[in-house]
């Protein structure tokens, strides 16, 4: 039952330099764990990616930082974050442009890092132009090179593998009690997320102990209530980016996906007197890109505890505004009375569960199969859809490979309605559920 920490990648490099290409190309890997969420936010510059079965998360930083006036300085906060916040660094330069000034004072700080950087000059389309192309970068004085074209994927299998090493646990958590449930409580800054930490730890008396978290802004408690342990990670809150001046404080959302990935179950904090705003739905699609269990948290619920109409009007704001994920939990909870406070572990240890269970491939066979009887599936390119066999790929969350005769020719809403049925049926009703479908091996389209 234990979750991995991904390690973060950080691309960075000038403007035009080929970062969301190599960005777009590593996420959209057919093994990539990325999944097209409704209701997640656009301007989404990172992903949750696999190479060769070692996830980690990579963050384009070009598309994270505002623009500068200054590119220079644009640029040297971007390297400056970069540093601080990752574990391996791709540090991208433009092989048909050449080296330039801004590449080599990135280069000179980097240089001072003790973090695993890769020097990559991107653009190097051919193995016959390599040589040339990588001459000027030599002056650097760097031990390697790493020649690549993000465009067509030339090098990117070579690069990778050196990469692989790189990619396993920071060890951060290593020192934890088996079966420990990883709870990170995420959300804007004041809604009370660190306050839901205190009043938990006071209720429930428990002698507890610190543990050093992954950034600089992350507390984590370790919570021993009979017979479970759990890892309260309370982490800073997420910004607006208009909102944010001062450069760490602009890659918040950094230290908080780093978060989503260390915790099995994310508590999403929103304030009652404030209402759901658009940067609370920004977050709760953070965990679901990450495909994490979500509980959402209404905080504060003191404030209207004597308005039933302000409830009824809230309730129903965040049953609008969270219809893509209709699955999470709501529960209603004050800091400052203790209100919901003894609801919350049971219904952590529901989700958890939820989010860990594996089924016998027989007895899925079985809902497959009544599914499809229930509601045929419809005819594509002159031919019906047939749906042939099923199994858990995995769980942390629920994925199941669905085998059919083609996997591109599934509508949307058939989709849906074959996860809904699997969710039914398999009493998942708290967690999110990834249907992946398959191509029959060895059969014609």
């Amino acid at each position: 039952m234990t979750n991995e920490t991904a390690t973060l990648v950080a691309l960075i490099g000038r403007p035009n330099v080929g970062k969301s290409t190599l960005f777009n190309r590593l996420a959209r890997r057919r093994d990539a764990l990325v999944d097209p969420t409704p209701g997640v936010t656009r301007d989404r510059h990172y992903a949750r990616v696999s190479w060769d079965e070692h996830p980690f998360l990579l963050v384009d930083t070009g598309g994270i930082e505002e623009e500068s006036d200054s590119m220079t300085g644009h640029i040297r906060q971007q390297a400056f974050i970069a540093v601080e916040e990752a574990e391996v660094i791709f540090f991208l330069m433009d092989g048909r442009e050449g080296l330039t000034p801004s590449d080599i004072e990135i280069v000179d700080l980097l240089r001072r890092t003790d973090k695993q950087v890769f020097f990559i000059v991107n653009k190097i389309d051919t193995p016959e132009i390599e040589d040339d192309l990588l001459a000027p970068f030599w002056e650097l004085g760097v031990d390697r090179l790493w020649p690549l074209s993000g465009d067509h994927g030339y090098g990117l299998t070579t690069l990778m593998e050196a990469v692989l090493p790189h990619l396993g646990k920071d060890g951060s958590d290593a020192d934890l009690p088996p079966n420990t449930m990883r709870v990170a409580f995420l959300g804007r800054p004041n809604v009370g997320k660190s306050s839901l930490v205190n009043t938990i730890i006071g209720q429930e008396r428990m002698v507890v102990s610190e543990v050093a978290g992954t950034t600089r802004d992350s507390v984590d408690t370790l919570l021993t209530r009979d017979p479970y342990t759990y890892l309260l990670i309370d982490t800073a809150g997420i910004r607006r980016k208009g909102k944010t001046t001062e450069k760490l404080e602009k890659f918040s959302v950094l230290k908080a996906l780093k978060a989503i990935g260390r915790c099995d179950i994310a508590l999403v904090v929103i304030d009652a007197g404030e209402g759901i705003t658009e940067q609370d739905t920004k977050v709760i699609g953070y965990t679901q890109e990450q495909g994490r269990a979500l509980i959402v948290l209404i905080n504060k619920w003191d404030l209207i505890e004597d308005d039933p109409t302000r409830q009824t009007q809230l309730l129903e704001e965040i049953r609008q505004a969270l219809n893509f994920i209709p699955f999470a939990p709501v529960l209603k909870v004050s800091a400052l009375t203790g209100r919901g406070i003894k609801r919350l572990f049971p219904e952590i240890g529901k989700v958890h569960r939820q989010f860990y269970q594996r089924f016998p491939t027989a007895a899925l066979n079985r809902l497959l199969a009544e599914a499809v009887a229930h509601h045929e599936p419809p005819y594509v390119h002159g031919r019906r859809l047939k749906f042939y066999y099923t199994a858990q790929l995995a769980t942390a969350p629920p994925r199941f490979a669905v085998v059919t005769n083609d996997p591109k020719g599934i509508h949307f809403s058939y989709e849906r309605y074959l996860t809904n049925a699997f969710r039914d049926g398999l009493g998942l009703d708290r967690v999110p559920v990834r249907l992946f479908f398959r191509e029959r091996s060895g059969r014609r389209k």
